[in-house]
C-alpha cells in the first residue's frame, strides 16, 4: 500500500492551467467520480489555477486523494498575498476579466469544502475539497475529526519514502506517520510495512507504543524507518503519543506550543523499549505531526488566524514556509471536527 504523493504543479503562466485541470482529471477518474463531481473538479482547478497565474507570484498546485477518497485541491503562492481575503472570495468578485466560474467565490461554492489563509506581502494558501459523489450520503452525526494530511515525494522521485494513515472509531482516532530512510522505492517499502503493522493492529485505541513494537518485528527485513503514533480521545481531551526517531509533533492551541518527545532510534533495527507519553489536548488545539522533510523549528506566532482555518491549510501553510525541498516530506494535522 505505497502512499501515492500528492502532484505538485507549477502554475505561473495561463498554459499551465490546462495542465494542473488535466491533471486533476486523472486523478478523478482513477477515483471514480461521478460526472457531476468531476465537472465541480474542474471548474475549482481552473479557477484556482488562473487566478495563480494572473495575480500570484511562485504559484503551485498541491492535488490528491484524502484518506476518505475526496480530491484536495491547495492554491500556494509566495505573494503578494490578498488585502481582504473576504472580499476576494465574493462570488463573482474578479480583478482580470472572466473565468468559466467566475473567481474565487465559485470555487468556494461549488467545492464541498473550502478555506483560506492570505497574509498581504507574503502570500496565500487556499484549499478545496471536492467529495467524489456529487450527492453524498451525510452521516447524521457530526464527526468527531477533521484531518488532513500532505504527502510529496523528493524532487525527481515519482514514490514517496514517506507515508500515513488514519483510523477513526467513535471518539477515538490514531495515526501513523512514518519516513522510511532515505527516499525512493526501497524507503517507501520499510514505511510500508510500518502502515500495515498500524492498519492491523486490533483496535484504534491500542497503545501507540505496542503498534511501534508490532511494527519493528514486521520491519526486520526492510532498510527501517522513523515512525510515531498518536491516539487521540476527543471526548477526554487526551492523546497519547510514541514515537521513534525523528517524526516531530506539536499540539497547538494557539496559546501553548507544546512538543510531542519521540525516542532515539530506528524501527525495524535497534531500539529502546518504546514509551507511551500521555499529554493533554485542550478543545481547539491542533495536532501537527510531520517527517524531517519539514524544517523542525518553525513557528505560527507571526501568523494570527492561521488555526482558525481548516487543517489542509496549516498543513499547506507549513509546506509553503517550512519545506526543506530535498526529501520526501510529510505534514499531518488533526484537531477535533466542527
Amino acid at each position: 500500500m505505497t502512499m501515492t504523493p500528492f502532484l505538485q504543479i507549477p502554475v505561473q503562466e495561463a498554459s499551465q492551467i490546462g495542465e494542473a485541470r488535466r491533471a486533476a482529471a486523472r486523478l478523478t477518474t482513477q477515483a471514480r467520480f461521478d460526472e457531476v463531481a468531476a465537472g465541480r473538479v474542474a471548474l475549482v482547478v481552473t479557477e484556482l489555477a488562473s487566478n495563480l497565474a494572473r495575480h500570484a507570484q511562485g504559484g503551485r498546485m498541491l492535488l490528491g486523494l484524502s484518506h476518505n477518497g475526496a480530491l484536495d485541491v491547495l492554491s500556494l503562492d509566495d505573494g503578494p498575498g490578498m488585502a481582504d481575503l473576504k472580499v476576494c472570495l465574493r462570488d463573482g468578485y474578479s480583478t482580470g476579466g472572466g473565468t468559466p466560474g467566475t473567481g474565487l467565490g465559485a470555487a468556494r461554492r461549488l467545492a464541498s469544502g473550502f478555506s483560506a489563509f492570505s497574509v498581504p506581502g507574503k502570500g496565500s494558501v487556499l484549499y478545496a475539497r471536492i467529495e467524489a459523489q456529487s450527492d453524498p450520503v451525510r452521516s447524521p452525526a457530526a464527526p468527531q475529526f477533521s484531518i488532513a494530511g500532505l504527502n510529496l515525494a523528493a524532487p525527481g522521485e515519482s514514490v514517496s519514502g514517506d507515508g500515513w494513515q488514519v483510523r477513526t472509531e467513535g471518539e477515538l482516532a490514531a495515526v501513523m506517520v512514518a519516513d522510511g530512510l532515505g527516499h525512493g522505492p526501497h524507503a517507501a517499502e520499510a514505511s510500508d510495512a510500518a502502515l500495515h503493522a498500524f492498519t492491523n493492529t486490533p483496535t484504534v485505541g491500542a497503545s501507540p507504543s505496542q503498534t511501534l513494537e508490532r511494527a519493528h518485528r514486521g520491519m526486520r527485513a526492510s532498510r527501517g524507518a522513523a515512525v510515531a503514533v498518536a491516539m487521540l480521545n476527543a471526548e477526554a481531551g487526551t492523546l497519547r503519543f510514541a514515537g521513534i526517531g525523528n517524526i516531530s509533533g506539536r499540539v497547538l492551541s494557539g496559546v501553548e506550543d507544546r512538543s510531542l518527545m519521540s525516542q532515539h532510534g530506528i524501527l525495524g533495527h535497534q531500539i529502546r523499549t518504546p514509551q507511551d507519553i500521555d499529554y493533554a489536548w485542550p478543545a481547539h488545539a491542533f495536532v501537527v505531526l510531520h517527517s524531517d522533510g519539514l524544517a523542525t523549528r518553525w513557528t505560527l506566532a507571526d501568523t494570527p488566524g492561521l488555526l482558525q482555518c481548516e487543517p489542509a491549510v496549516v498543513a499547506g501553510w507549513l509546506l509553503r514556509e517550512h519545506v526543506r525541498g530535498r526529501d520526501d516530506v510529510t505534514i499531518v494535522v488533526m484537531r477535533r471536527g466542527r
